[in-house]
């Protein structure tokens, strides 16, 4: 059996559509066949809600696998309308940051629930809170990547260049398997020079780093949120949607090569 690959999609700037990325690739994913876990590790719980899941209704959330209360197979609940799992999180999850404090492997707490259940998954995919917290540690000590949603804008190399020495330092100490899987630019307007040229900034950098798709700007993957659904599910037609799915296949493609 194989193993599922597990990534984090994380950027230390707030706003760059993380959650966005997160439960469109997730649709995008599935839509094309792939067994995919969702794991929300935002106290905020946007990424639970956007995948039709009532976080105020919840039994069990990964606030509870990490204190290791319930297993991820009890705690994961099945988003029909999306076509994966979720392992849910609501404000619950803020306490847990205090709470790990004190425990032993408390950056390991989450690499060592998903364990039993990586044979039942192709894709795990982590929605990483935008600090740096012991929520957001443990997301990166289990997983084998990294998925940068970035703006083509001024300040977004600033913010990367923060988040890849926090990887790099995770790497080094925690996590010999993570690494910079791709960067993705999202909400993207061609006809915005200053967006043209961070973007070839980017490509000179970072070169086979940057994925080929690009998310543009799209009203309808901004609006679905609010009916509870990723963009992908909501409105399939829309231009942002069809860029996911695209994406998705990417993604495919590109652990092939891993």
């Amino acid at each position: 059996m194989t193993m599922a690959k597990i990534f984090c999609v994380a950027n230390q700037k707030g706003g760059v559509g993380k959650t966005t990325t997160t439960v469109n690739l997730a649709a995008g994913l599935a839509k094309i066949g792939q067994r995919v876990l969702m794991i929300d590790m935002d106290p905020q719980g946007n990424a639970t809600m956007g995948s039709g899941i009532d976080k105020r209704k919840l039994e069990l959330t990964v606030y509870d696998v990490v204190l290791e209360s319930a297993s991820v197979a009890e705690a994961r609940v099945r988003s029909d309308k999306c076509g994966y799992d979720v392992l849910g999180a609501n404000r619950e999850l803020a306490g847990a940051e205090v709470e790990l404090v004190e425990v032993e492997r408390r950056e390991q707490r989450l690499k060592l629930a998903l364990a039993p259940v990586a044979q039942a998954y192709d894709f795990i995919l982590i929605d990483c809170p935008p600090s740096l917290s012991m929520l957001t540690l443990n997301a990166l000590c289990s997983a084998h990547g990294v998925i940068v949603p970035m703006q083509c804008e001024y300040f977004a190399l600033e913010g990367l260049t923060d988040l890849v020495n926090t990887i790099k330092q995770v790497h080094a100490n925690m996590n010999r398997d993570l690494q910079i899987i791709g960067l993705l630019r999202v909400m993207f307007d061609p006809r915005i020079t200053l967006q043209q040229q961070v973007s070839d900034q980017l490509k000179a950098h970072f070169g086979e780093k940057v994925f080929n798709t690009v998310i543009p700007r799209n009203v309808r993957l901004a609006e679905a949120p609010s009916y509870g659904l990723p963009g992908v599910v909501f409105d399939p037609a829309a231009r942002g949607s069809h860029a996911y799915v695209e994406f998705a296949a990417e993604m495919v493609e590109r652990i092939k090569k891993m």
